[in-house]
């Protein structure tokens, strides 16, 4: 770590004012201050000191999301072998020559190893890909403002991948990221200033732009495998929505729950966004209200369809504990609807702000049944009127004190 700290020390002077690479200092500044503590503190009496700041919280998130990680590399692995072992043909993809060929594994579901091997090959290159593409339009927005580059970036690019299929393009994976960056961020001055996710501003704009590839049975899968007719690679929700399903299997709902069921990368295992979930209550990054709105709010819409029922549609019979835990309901509800930027940062607001968002995806899933999964649509569609709920909570709170003082 010292010959780390004395090359920086060393190379320091030329991205100085003055210095011939002065124009790139953020990308100095970046490495250095992710590599060790800041070396500039504040002296004066009127500053708040605290052991937690941006970079620390940021890495927080990342770490509490690590066992979703890991789980989405097993489960896409073991996805994939579940279908070649019931007779389908893997695609005929360089991850797949690389485990056959170069690794000389074999499709095999009750080996951890292999699966979670198999994933990687899937999911790493998506992280690569993600961050290279982001941290470049980061790095370029940073130089041409001139200012530090923000460490927001380090929560995005980990959420990015996990809400992605694992079979998508990489090119793909490059546009939305940028598009989710640029568009849902930086456009609005960078971190802290964006009132919507750029994570799930890039998952939304890859979803109606490139449809085929972030919707339907194909992407829930490690690959498009074909020449197979018994396995079914939808998931819990898409089964849900194209026809009855037994709500009454808890042997289906523990799947779910535990994350063997096929879905997004990140999305599938409700137990481990449960382990982040305490982290972040843990460390008081994460907002205890804005959880329970959520859960609030799903319970409440669930009751209600299900009293009212239906004979044509399905989605009215799914039952609250079985919306929390298909799709993306928990990871969205711990890694997406807690964002302290766009989410309502009051603490009246932050209850309205999750009731929101679990009534949202309720009526989505089950109204709307070409889109059955509604969780990040919902976050997305609270984050434009998160602002709002908290001017309505200011002006009541200024209300009341105005009526107080009167008195």
């Amino acid at each position: 770590m010292k010959l780390i700290r004395s090359q920086l020390d060393r190379v320091e002077p030329h991205f100085e004012a003055g210095g011939r690479l002065e124009k790139l200092y953020p990308l100095y500044e970046m490495i250095d201050t992710i590599t060790y503590t800041p070396g500039h503190v504040t002296r004066s009496g009127s500053h708040v000191r605290d052991g937690l700041d941006l970079k620390r919280m940021m890495f927080t998130v990342v770490i509490a999301m690590q066992p979703v990680v890991i789980w989405a590399m097993y489960n896409a692995g073991l996805q994939a072998a579940n279908a070649i072992a019931q007779g389908a043909t893997p695609l005929d993809v360089w991850q797949t020559w690389v485990f056959t060929e170069l690794l000389g594994m074999t499709f095999d579901p009750s080996n951890i190893l292999t699966c979670t091997i198999y994933g990687a090959l899937f999911f790493v290159p998506i992280a690569i890909v993600v961050n290279a593409s982001g941290g470049l339009v980061e790095v370029i927005f940073a130089v041409t403002r001139k200012h530090e580059v923000n460490e927001g970036f380090l929560v995005t690019g980990a959420l990015i991948p996990l809400i992605l299929p694992p079979a998508i393009p990489l090119w793909m994976v490059a546009l939305g990221t940028m598009f989710g960056v640029v568009f849902a961020k930086e456009v609005f001055g960078g971190t802290g200033m964006n009132f919507l996710n750029p994570a799930l501003t890039a998952r939304a704009f890859l979803f109606f732009a490139y449809p085929a590839a972030m919707s339907g049975d194909a992407p829930w899968i490690a690959a498009n495998f074909t020449g197979v007719d018994s396995f079914s690679g939808a998931t819990i929700l898409a089964q849900a929505a194209a026809g009855p399903v037994d709500f009454s299997d808890t042997s289906v709902w523990w799947s779910s729950f535990v994350g063997l069921e096929p879905g997004s990368l990140g999305e599938t295992s409700a137990l481990l966004c449960l382990v982040g979930a305490g982290l972040l209550l843990f460390t008081r990054i994460g907002s205890w209200r804005t959880m329970a709105g959520v859960t609030i709010g799903t319970a409440i819409f669930a009751f209600l369809l299900n009293s009212i029922g239906s004979d044509t549609n399905p989605m009215f019979a799914m039952p609250f504990h079985w919306h929390i835990v298909v799709g993306g309901w928990m990871f969205g509800m711990v890694f997406m609807a807690t964002d302290p930027v766009s989410s309502a940062y009051t603490d009246v607001g932050k209850w309205w702000y999750g009731i929101g968002i679990g009534a949202l995806v309720v009526l989505v899933r089950v109204v709307n049944p070409a889109y059955p999964e509604g969780m990040m649509l919902a976050i997305l569609f609270m984050n434009m009127f998160a602002p709002l709920i908290d001017h309505f909570v200011i002006r009541r709170n200024v209300k009341r004190r105005m009526l107080r003082y009167a008195d």
